[in-house]
């Protein structure tokens, strides 16, 4: 069933309420008159006056491997008796193993920027397994001794599997079994205790879109470190009656319903339209991103029971966000233009032991092409949507501000004869909210930031535009730059600088989260300790952003993947420690954490 909340509106307002400073108070009455001064607080036992607690901290960079690859380096996970970054390398189809054995305390106070750690034993992946061809690896998860590797088909048709490897804490992982799971596993973990396997099965369709298979969460129960044979699969059929509950609630399903495409007429249920994306989750409950339909599963791991909550929108008119790539720092707040969140990675923390989930706000829209070999009649047969340069367009989602067809008085209207938003990329498939044909407002990809939700799925926390205020005043017209060139503002009009990794850490006695951004790069750290008092900490970025320079230039770590916080006691230097993934440049980081 549908989990109950708040529709998008009551989300809407939650959401003004808490980014633009709004409250349900009164008008103020006259100021009283100041009272007297206080008595004097005691010292603390040592005697200070408190002004040299320990309250932030500080990265920097310790180690760096590089793969030689680029478009490798996406997961990584660390092995703590060995000391042992495992990541993947995807343009090799192999895991790669990189010690951190040789950093020590000293390593701290000498950050480094050349490539100091170094790549060992590789696991080769098989290519096929009982007779299904396999493609290259998505994504890798440690629990133990026990090594899980996501494994898609190499046809659209069949079910991917999870690879198992035992002996971690050895010098050489050994195979131990394949486990078919879903169609298009893209995402694997274990639960905390080790107890479970946890796989998001994205079932995205075939590039012509006459093939959707249905998204899907699979569970592999590990017993004595030995996984099932079997996994469970938890599907989303019971939903396929339920899409205008869940529209209402601030998803929404992009698809060529009814289109003929290759001779296909397709039809999509909303177990299909589903594609599972991320998950994290404690022993009982696991919670999954669907991030092109703007929502989050609940999966309880007992029952295999599975709710949905749709995320609603962010509202970007008392908020700063740079919607034209015209080379400056363009902001500029918009009546009538709304965030959809579509967050990637999902991360989960407790305070007060009760759940609360972050999500980077990445975004996603859905484009699939027929092929890029056809000509335009061909395509045009072959029912198309569109036909450019060589490249035959199936279905996509994806508009500008300005194609969209304006309802009369609407705020579309008025945001449309201000201009300055016309190429931003937004969705048809929202703002017609009377299917007219006519929008009433505009639907722009993910909110460029980062949020805390509670369990009921309302936000408690979101960044709201601090990550392209706070790069563009570092970087000024090189901010929003892409992730394989240096090319300043240009990637205002699409999703600017894309959130996409997150993890969260304990530091002493306080929480922290980390947010990576895939276009501009660098790590944004927050203080999320008390989730209702979340606050900016600092920003770092690994990255040299000289016009011009690209992949290749020794320009730096370049689109974080993935970001693993290791503990000060699993870490070989004695602090904390952070693993970043850079997917673009193919690259390890490990960043040191200390306390000031």
């Amino acid at each position: 069933m549908i989990a109950s909340k708040c529709k998008a509106s009551l989300l809407a307002l939650t959401i003004a309420g808490l980014l633009g400073g709004c409250s349900l108070e009164g008008d103020d009455g006259q100021d009283g008159a100041t009272g007297a001064q206080g008595p004097q607080g005691e010292a603390g036992a040592d005697g200070s006056d408190g002004q040299n607690a320990l309250q932030g901290i500080r990265l920097s960079v310790i180690g760096r491997a590089s793969l030689d690859a680029e478009g490798a380096a996406e997961i990584v996970q660390y092995d703590v008796d060995t000391n042992t970054i495992y990541v993947t390398n995807s343009d090799a189809n192999t895991v790669e193993m990189v010690s951190t054995a040789d950093l020590t305390a000293e390593s701290m106070s000498n950050p480094i920027t050349d490539f100091n750690l170094t790549t060992g034993t590789s696991i080769t992946l098989a290519d096929e397994i009982d007779g299904v061809a396999l493609d290259g690896l998505t994504s890798i998860a440690l629990s133990g001794d026990l090594l899980a590797v996501a494994v898609p088909a190499d046809d659209k048709n069949d079910n991917g599997f999870i690879l198992f490897y035992t002996g971690v804490s050895g010098s050489a992982p050994v195979f131990l079994k394949a486990v078919e799971v879903g169609n298009l596993p893209d995402m694997v973990t274990f639960t905390p205790d080790g107890s479970k396997v946890l796989v998001a099965n994205e079932g995205e369709p075939s590039g012509d879109y006459t093939i959707d298979p249905e998204g899907s969460v699979a569970v592999i129960t590990v017993t004595d470190g030995i996984p099932a044979d079997t996994a469970a699969l938890v599907d989303f059929t019971e939903f396929n009656s339920q899409k205008a509950g869940l529209m209402a609630m601030g998803m929404h399903f992009p698809n060529p319903e009814g289109r003929t495409i290759n001779g296909v007429t397709i039809t999509t249920s909303v177990a299909q339209d589903l594609e599972p994306e991320y998950i994290t989750a404690n022993n009982d409950t696991a919670f999954v991103t669907l991030q092109e339909n703007n929502g989050v599963a609940v999966i309880d791991l007992t029952s295999l029971e599975v709710n949905v909550l749709g995320l609603g929108f962010k509202d970007w008119s008392a908020l700063n966000i740079d919607a034209q790539e015209d080379g400056e720092v363009s902001f500029g707040k918009y009546a009538g233009l709304y965030g959809v969140y579509m967050p990637d990675t999902i991360a989960m923390y407790t305070w007060k032991e009760a759940p609360f989930l972050l999500t980077a706000n990445e975004g996603d829209a859905r484009e699939y092409f027929i092929g890029d070999d056809l000509t335009e009649a061909e395509c045009t047969a072959a029912g198309g949507q569109d036909f450019d340069d060589g490249e035959c367009l199936a279905f996509t989602e994806e508009v500008k501000v300005k194609d969209l067809t304006a309802a009369s008085g609407s705020l579309l209207e008025a945001l449309q004869a201000n201009g300055e938003t016309d190429d931003l990329r937004v969705t048809n498939a929202l703002g017609d909210m009377d299917g007219d044909g006519q929008y009433e407002a505009a639907y722009a990809y993910g909110a460029r930031s980062f949020t805390i939700w509670d369990q009921n799925g309302l936000v408690v926390f979101d960044s709201g535009d601090d990550f392209e205020r706070i790069t563009a005043s570092i970087y000024g017209a090189q901010f929003n730059n892409g992730d394989d060139e240096n090319e300043g503002d240009s990637r205002s009009e699409n999703k600017g600088p894309e959130p996409e990794a997150l993890t969260v850490g304990t530091v002493g006695e306080r929480s922290y989260a980390f947010i990576g951004l895939e276009r501009m790069g660098g790590i944004f750290i927050y203080d999320i300790t008390n989730p209702y008092d979340a606050f900016f900490v600092d920003y770092i970025n690994n990255r040299d952003v000289t016009e011009g320079l690209a992949v290749g230039d020794a320009i730096g770590d370049l689109a974080p993947e993935s970001l693993l916080f290791v503990s000060a006691d699993d870490s070989v230097t004695g602090e904390p420690m952070l693993i970043v993934g850079n997917e673009v440049s193919g690259t390890v980081a490990v960043y040191g954490i200390t306390q000031q």
